[in-house]
């Protein structure tokens, strides 16, 4: 055997802890999103407008985020750099578009155009704003740990 297909298991053991964490990331505040965006369309749309419902939904989301983005990597066992935090957001994204995609398409019969169309009105535009601080929060609650709880930079010890 090549030292390629040996060293395999090790790099997929290493890499658990954040694929992990950005499955608990997506899934817990896919759920906070499955479970408000039905009331923003459902009652809050129709008395206050796509935008203003938008907008009232957003806060509620991003303390979701905040929230689930200190528990699922100390649930995962995740640790690491800004880096490692930064890769958890971006994997979670990834599966959060994925999932939204699928939503679309096939709750609400939208297409792969109509979906990208969105992002060009107001109620678009504060989406957008959102899915850039999901992907972004793990680093933020990350430099927002206290010091003594991040591993130095390099990885030295801290003098």
């Amino acid at each position: 055997m090549n030292a390629e297909a040996d060293s395999l298991p090790n790099a997929a053991r290493k890499a658990q802890p954040l694929l992990t964490a950005a499955a608990l990331y997506f899934c817990m505040v896919f759920l906070v999103g499955a479970l408000l965006g039905p009331l923003r369309v459902l009652w809050l749309e129709p008395f206050a407008g796509p935008t203003i419902a938008v907008l009232c939904e957003a806060p509620l989301l991003i303390l979701a985020m905040s929230f689930v983005s200190r528990w699922a990597p100390a649930w995962a066992s995740f640790d690491g750099g800004w880096l490692s935090f930064l890769a958890m957001g971006m994997l979670a994204l990834i599966l959060q578009q994925v999932a939204d995609l699928a939503v679309g398409f096939g709750l609400r019969g939208m297409t792969f155009d109509s979906q990208l169309r969105y992002f060009q009105t107001p109620p678009g535009w504060i989406y957008a704003f959102c899915l850039a601080v999901f992907a972004l929060m793990p680093v933020i609650t990350y430099w927002r740990r206290p010091r003594t709880a991040r591993p130095p930079p390099g990885g030295g010890s801290e003098v």
